[in-house]
């Protein structure tokens, strides 16, 4: 029997994808700053998001907490692992809310569900209202991660986007790819327009955690890694473009 991730996806006003699950890094929140959220950069990752937003592509985001850890993790050194991990899903939860507040600023309905129980700022999760969500075409924030200490961000991004049925992770970073080396210290670094799930892990390239890798290759669930910092890079990727680096079964 086909999996939602292994059969060709509907399209949607002429996209490649109908379903996406956006894994967004806390640090693309940054800007150039050293943590925190910068207003501006927030304003335009959100404008890219409700562009395809706007053309039916039905939108899942699970969002990194970095940028708020990091402005704590000076004082966080030698703490318990789990005890610094939950901290780290607080700080995806106010990400999720900040991300909330700047898609309803820009006309997008979005519903914030935590891995973590938080009644009083968001739902808890539940695989049947973040499927409805999704159809009535809301954008859908996890937060918190699985709700497990020990398991990043990238993980939780193979797991939601299995459970909803997406066609594809879009793993957003600050670089346009993966690349054969780290194109800030070698210029002679070469994109990857392709690569198989085995590859990037024989050749240890960094795509993602070896345990979300390891999920989305059993789930033949594939990734896209894109640079969400490039003006119309997340378009280009719903509309089949190339774009990025395509890591497949």
């Amino acid at each position: 029997m086909n999996t939602p991730s292994s059969v060709s996806p509907t399209s949607v006003s002429g996209t490649r994808y109908r379903r996406i699950l956006l894994k967004l890094s806390g640090e693309a929140l940054m800007g150039d700053d050293p943590f925190g959220i910068n207003r501006k950069v927030i304003d335009r990752i959100v404008e890219e998001i409700a562009e395809v937003v706007r053309m039916g592509v039905q939108t899942a985001i699970v969002i990194g907490g970095g940028n708020i850890f990091r402005g704590v993790a000076p004082g966080a050194a030698g703490m318990d692992r789990a005890t610094a991990d939950y901290m780290g899903m607080l700080a995806t939860l106010m990400n999720a809310l900040a991300l909330q507040d700047a898609l309803r600023r820009a006309g997008i309905v979005s519903r914030v569900q935590s891995a973590l129980r938080v009644d009083q700022v968001a739902e808890m999760y539940i695989r049947g209202k973040a499927l409805r969500y999704l159809e009535e075409n809301k954008v859908v924030i996890f937060a918190a991660g699985t709700g497990n200490p020990f398991f990043t961000t990238d993980t939780a991004a193979a797991l939601r986007g299995r459970e909803v049925g997406a066609d594809i992770v879009l793993k957003a970073t600050k670089v346009e790819g993966v690349y054969t080396a780290d194109p800030f210290k070698d210029p002679k670094a070469t994109r990857y327009q392709s690569l198989t799930f085995d590859e990037a892990i024989t050749k240890n390239l960094k795509v993602m955690d070896a345990t979300a890798l390891a999920l989305c290759r059993d789930q033949e669930m594939r990734v896209n890694v894109f640079s969400i910092t490039k003006p119309g890079a997340l378009k280009r990727v719903v509309l089949g473009e190339d774009e990025g680096t395509l890591v497949h079964c």
